[in-house]
């Protein structure tokens, strides 16, 4: 049998007020900052139209690599707002030009720190994408430019904000679930093996060379551009660098512990086969299964997720569950939250989901937050030190798969303990101009 916890949590303010999670209303100052886009692709939009829709900027300007996009974009934002802004190709350049207060960042991973330091060091309190760095050096470096210039850095972690995460996690520090001893986050879909996709050369309107940035320059692949940068390793960091941020965070939010103090990950590509890259062809190359094993001081916590077979009829394909002595609990996305008690006679306890469609997030949520931090003068709630935590999680996973061992990490120094060439990996090199933060 099966209960709706309807009593537990009567609207998004009670809960964001039991879990310390600020309330969210209209902007206090009542003006409207000028607001920059950095990244228009469709994620990009997306937070920008909340932004719009909210009634606390002013659209002033727009970047983006292709041309296309950008001119797109820039028509979508004059027929919703009635603003005409500018656009740009390269962000220095925007920056250079424009007076901006506010800017959003929704590039590619491997370039989330450079936008994003260069845009608060013109000023800007910044909206930035999920992970905060494509290297735990990066995302480092985001956070310590945030606090030297005391700007205000909202990461996009919504599944903080948004009403039955905030629920199902007062319900977890209640007690509810005894002492937990074991957290699984999980992310499954289905998939098949990978051919490869011949290389061209790239559109007219896209400056490849700009969107490879300091990443190295591969060949033009349309299963790059747009959208599939994920699965590129010289761009992201596969699925545990983006789906599993969100989670892994679910479980920072819960704890106390601030970091592990050992990683072990092992994966790779059994389906979808070997990477491919050449001058003619290539491949995704991010592994199509991965497991991460997590030892905190007084808990262990694993990830894991696999691109083919999905999940189990019935059974979520997504989430995390938080194994305790009362019972077991799973908090969902779509599906909300359960919690299945050890106690046969004692009823399930059920969250359904709150969420703004079609997207299933809460991004109105973190802006409204957003602002009002920069308002106050508060930390945001997905503050740039959550984003740099959670992300830092994701990429010891990543880092201890290409090691092919366990790390044992100083969280405090940020340094893999004993291993010198796993230290290395904390940062790559940056190809051409580019220069690596604080490196000069």
């Amino acid at each position: 049998m099966r209960i709706e916890r309807r009593d537990f949590i009567k609207s998004a303010t009670i809960a964001g007020a039991a879990m310390g999670v600020p309330c969210v209303h209209a902007q206090s100052k009542g003006k409207k900052y000028r607001t920059a886009l950095i990244g228009s692709g469709w994620w990009g939009m997306n937070i920008l139209k909340e932004a719009m829709a909210s009634g606390t900027i002013q659209p002033v300007a727009l970047c983006d690599v292709d041309q296309d996009k950008l001119e797109i974009a820039a028509e979508e934002v004059e027929d919703l707002s009635g603003a005409t802004v500018k656009i740009y190709t390269d962000f220095r350049e925007l920056l250079d030009r424009e007076e901006i207060e506010i800017a959003i960042v929704a590039t590619p991973d491997h370039w989330h720190a450079l936008n994003t330091i260069a845009a608060i060091e013109a000023g800007a309190h910044i909206f930035v994408e999920k992970p905060t760095g494509h290297t735990i050096a990066e995302s480092r470096a985001m956070l310590e430019a945030a606090r030297a210039n005391n700007r205000v850095v909202q990461v996009g972690l919504h599944r903080r904000i948004g009403p039955h995460y905030v629920s199902g996690m007062d319900f977890l520090k209640q007690g509810n679930v005894g002492e937990i001893g074991l957290v699984k986050a999980f992310v499954h879909s289905q998939g098949g093996a990978e051919t490869p996709t011949p290389n061209s050369e790239p559109p007219e309107q896209l400056d490849w060379d700009m969107y490879c940035g300091p990443a190295p320059m591969r060949p033009f692949n349309r299963k790059i551009h747009p959208g599939g940068f994920r699965n590129f390793l010289d761009f992201a960091n596969g699925t545990l660098g983006d789906w599993g941020v969100h989670w892994l965070d679910q479980i920072l939010w819960w704890t106390d512990e601030k970091y592990p103090q050992e990683v072990y990950s092992t994966g790779g590509r059994p389906i979808r086969g070997e990477a491919i890259l050449n001058d003619k062809e290539q491949t995704t190359d991010a592994p199509d299964c991965q497991i991460a094993t997590y030892q905190f001081e007084s808990f262990t916590a694993i990830w894991e997720h696999r691109r083919f077979a999905g999940s189990l009829a019935g059974q979520p394909s997504v989430g995390c569950y938080f194994y305790g002595t009362k019972g077991t609990f799973h908090m969902g996305w779509r599906d909300g939250w359960t919690f299945y008690p050890s106690d046969k006679n004692a009823q399930v306890v059920h969250q359904a989901a709150q969420h703004k469609e079609p997207d299933g997030h809460s991004i109105d949520l973190l802006w409204a937050d957003f602002i009002q931090a920069i308002d106050t003068g508060r930390r945001p709630t997905c503050d740039v030190q959550i984003g740099h935590d959670a992300t830092n999680l994701s990429l010891l996973g990543m880092l201890s798969l290409k090691a092919g061992r366990s790390l044992r990490w100083d969280g405090e120094a940020e340094k893999v303990i004993g291993d010198e060439e796993a230290n290395q990996w904390l940062k790559r090199p940056y190809r051409g101009e580019w220069k690596y933060p604080g490196m000069g």
